[in-house]
């Protein structure tokens, strides 16, 4: 199969203002996600709507294409830069721009969802551990994922779930394995048109949730499962914690 990653990016953010092009360890946030994409993807694009960003890639050697400044989703996004880099690619995998510290490992867990020829959309998780603590499992900001017998998505939500009805919140992560979601999708290029022409569905709007809207409309999600911790960028505050991890890791 052939695999298109695609790293939409985005200037304009509520939380951290050019946040792709914020350094980390000598690099842009941009850089460090595109380089880590490139260790196993071997095609992989940013898609903007900023020529700031266009220029930082470009000035990196990464492969670059602009897109509409009206997107709503990164999905959305990715579809458009598909059209314009074309090719008979099979999958398109959606990196997220501020995610500096995706593994190779996590992306070849997504693509291996597609050695089912059933699967349509697939994305990762993430066990939560009891040492994580019950204020982790409880954060709105870390959706939760509950899965089938398949590895396929049942749903996705801010609250937990399931919820377990006979034990004390404190001991739900010892009496249940809980998943939490990690942004990163694949889906089979016809797939990813099709749900671009989707209309928002109420689940969506409800936990805005963007993945809940596929599986509204009956789209089948396949779930990879990792045990690596990443860090995502969405604050200054995030940054600063990013760049402690980075200095641990060297």
């Amino acid at each position: 199969m052939k695999f298109l990653g695609i790293i939409p990016a985005r200037y304009a953010s509520t939380r951290f203002p050019a946040k792709p092009l914020a350094m980390l360890g000598g690099k842009t946030v941009i850089q460090r996600v595109y380089e880590q994409v490139k260790t196993k993807l071997e095609h992989a694009v940013v898609a903007t709507d900023d020529e700031r960003i266009k220029q930082a890639v470009e000035a990196f050697g990464g492969e670059v294409v602009m897109t509409s400044p009206n997107h709503k989703s990164g999905t959305d996004r990715c579809y458009e830069a598909l059209t314009k880099v074309g090719g008979d690619y099979d999958v398109v995998i959606n990196i997220q721009g501020d995610e500096p510290f995706i593994q190779a490992s996590q992306l070849e867990a997504v693509m291996r969802c597609f050695d089912d020829a059933e699967t349509q959309i697939a994305t990762l998780v993430k066990p939560f551990k009891p040492e994580n603590g019950y204020d982790a499992l409880e954060n709105v900001n870390s959706p939760k994922v509950a899965l089938n017998a398949r590895s396929q998505a049942l749903y996705f939500s801010r609250s937990i779930i399931p919820f377990q009805r006979n034990k004390e919140r404190q001991e739900w992560l010892s009496g249940h394995t809980y998943y939490k979601h990690i942004g990163l999708y694949a889906y089979r290029c016809e797939v990813l048109k099709e749900i671009t022409q989707l209309p928002q569905s109420s689940l969506e709007i409800a936990e805005s949730l963007e993945q809940l809207r596929w599986l509204e409309n009956g789209y089948v999600i396949k779930v990879g499962q990792t045990d690596v911790e990443t860090i995502g960028i969405d604050t200054p505050e995030d940054l600063a914690h990013a760049e402690e991890f980075l200095k641990n890791q060297c």
